[in-house]
């Protein structure tokens, strides 16, 4: 019994040890902006990086997130940025993005996506959604491999709802005000576990 009770014991240890964050949010102060702009703001933000070009009737969205460099950065931890339509749960299929560092950004999916939306209702819709017994993830967004990265800027295209999207493919869309979108920041760790995550903007 006692040899149970000590490996349940160093079970639960390192789990609070794997999962505990080596910071918390207030040390990295992070901040975002979000703006409808024309083709060429976005372009000229983003130089030399292409944008995703827009169409008529679509909107460009140009954001920026910042954060103060923490006095001493997980080795191998990372952020994931995302940008979610607090009305459809859905995120956007593309997303442009570079940085200070922009060899240490890039866009895509993982499961601490799966991880974070399972622990903060407010993310729903990050990660994988289940669709006739598949998972399925349409949506992107930003990861940051460094904590030197920041300023990261990114450029998305919402285009209108195209009728008949089968719903594993649905994204974001089109018309949408800055007030629908939310910013958040999610810390991750080295095994993918997620730390924390932050509203930016609401």
């Amino acid at each position: 019994m006692a040899i149970l009770l000590a490996g349940t014991a160093g079970v639960i240890g390192w789990r609070w040890w794997h999962n505990r964050p080596p910071y918390g949010p207030a040390a990295l102060s992070a901040q975002a902006t979000l703006q409808l702009v024309d083709q060429a703001t976005a372009d000229a933000a983003l130089k030399p990086v292409n944008t995703e070009v827009a169409g008529d009737g679509d909107q460009i969205f140009l954001g920026r997130v910042t954060w103060t460099r923490p006095p001493n950065p997980q080795k191998d931890s990372s952020f994931r940025i995302v940008l979610l339509d607090k009305r459809s749960h859905l995120m956007p299929g593309f997303i442009a993005v570079t940085s200070a560092r922009p060899d240490h950004v890039g866009a895509g999916s993982d499961g601490s996506l799966d991880l974070a939306q399972k622990r903060y209702p407010w993310l729903q819709g990050v990660g994988t959604r289940e669709i006739n017994g598949s998972f399925w993830s349409s949506g992107s967004a930003i990861f940051v491999y460094s904590a030197d990265a920041s300023p990261v800027t990114f450029q998305t295209v919402l285009h209108a709802a195209r009728p008949g999207t089968p719903p594993e493919q649905m994204v974001a869309t089109a018309p949408a005000a800055v007030e629908d979108l939310l910013i958040a920041l999610i810390s991750v760790g080295p095994d993918g576990q997620v730390y924390w995550a932050q509203r930016l903007l609401h």
